[in-house]
């Protein structure tokens, strides 16, 4: 792993000669580790969580270098009038980045607006293109294993099992008891273990509710929380004036895809978290409005994922598991945006061709190795 060069390296180290960069992304995706590879040393690592470090950081007494790295700093209240201040201070002196399993744009805590003065970066789990990977068995490990840097390098399917186990726990016990003031870690911990058998489906909040015998506002704050500490992602339905699509049921997938126990909806959570990687890259480095949602028609027809950018359809993908006949609702979104690439895609599957529609029908791995 530590010879191992993640996708957003070149881009965190040109985007620190501007501003202070903010990386952000699910606890363990190798956000730590892409910093001290960019640092080269750990002298100018400063971590939140870790005492001496933060009293370090209190008292201003931070190491002599060029570049500062600061981890999970946003637990601090006051951490945006902080970096504010360092930068201001230091500007053109120091560069600064700032990581942490959060969204750091919504940690905001009453502090001094940092509008201007950062970059935001998310790191996402590994994929197939960032792997360059280029066999069906080395998709199908990675389906398996997950695409977490530490089970999916230690290729131990047990291991891997018991890290994604240990994964939730901490998430629960501490990143949201430590972020988020919920009391009721009971609950949240089954309302966590309840979702992955939903994926694949609209997520009725209403049902989720009646499960838990909880309130619906207290249904919609956990997910909302279970988002901003990236341990899921919602998709909104693809609306046009075109077509009669359903304007409010969400989906829902995980970027931990092995906690899904179904292996067709464990690949469409996978392929979601590649299409969503695709996306947030090319939003976050070159500023393109790109989205990631699904189509559902009010009669039922639905394609899985679709790429828009400025709101306009750049990519349809269906999944499969094995061959199947091509889904009639993407010959429908074909037919009405006949310039959007449409893509029936497999895991299993071994036919590979373009049908007189123009949509390509192949294994998953053709498209997903021309991602992110």
């Amino acid at each position: 792993m530590s010879s191992f060069t993640r996708y957003l390296q070149s881009q965190v180290e040109e985007d620190l000669k501007e501003k202070m960069v903010f990386m952000g992304g699910p606890r363990q995706v190798g956000k730590t580790t892409l910093a001290l590879q960019i640092l080269k040393r750990s002298a100018g690592y400063l971590n939140w969580d870790v005492a001496p470090d933060r009293e370090k950081i209190l008292k201003r007494e931070l190491p002599v270098g060029s570049l500062l790295v600061f981890d999970e700093i946003h637990k601090y209240r006051s951490w945006r009038n902080y970096l504010k201040g360092l930068y201001d201070q230091t500007r053109g002196k120091r560069r600064i980045l700032v990581t942490g399993s959060a969204r750091l744009d919504y940690y905001r805590f009453g502090g001094d607006s940092l509008q201007g003065r950062y970059h935001y970066l998310r790191l996402h789990p590994l994929s197939a293109a960032e792997l360059k990977i280029k066999t069906p068995g080395d998709l199908s490990t990675l389906l398996e294993l997950g695409g977490f840097p530490e089970p999916f390098f230690r290729q131990n399917r047990s291991k891997a099992k018991r890290w994604s186990l240990e994964y939730r726990e901490r998430l629960i016990r501490e990143e949201i008891s430590s972020l988020e003031g919920v009391h009721d870690l009971g609950n949240m911990e089954l309302l966590l273990l309840r979702l992955p058998q939903l994926v694949g489906s609209p997520l009725s909040v209403n049902a989720l509710r009646e499960d838990l015998q909880l309130n619906h506002k207290t249904v919609s704050r956990w997910l909302e929380i279970f988002e901003r500490l990236y341990a899921v992602f919602r998709l909104s339905p693809f609306g046009y004036r075109r077509i009669r699509a359903v304007k409010k049921e969400q989906k829902h997938y995980h970027f931990d895809w092995t906690v899904v126990a179904d292996d067709s909806f464990r690949f469409e959570n996978m392929v979601a978290c590649h299409l969503l990687k695709y996306v947030h890259f090319h939003r976050d480095s070159a500023g393109r409005e790109m989205n990631l949602s699904y189509f559902r028609e009010v009669t039922g027809r639905e394609v899985d994922f679709v790429v828009t950018e400025k709101d306009e359809p750049l990519l349809f993908v269906e999944c499969k598991w094995a061959d199947a006949p091509i889904n009639t609702a993407l010959t429908y979104l074909k037919e009405r945006f006949p310039k959007a690439d449409c893509w029936q895609i497999s895991m299993s599957g071994k036919k590979d061709f373009l049908s007189p529609e123009g949509i390509r029908v192949s294994s998953a791995l053709r498209l997903l190795e021309q991602l992110v």
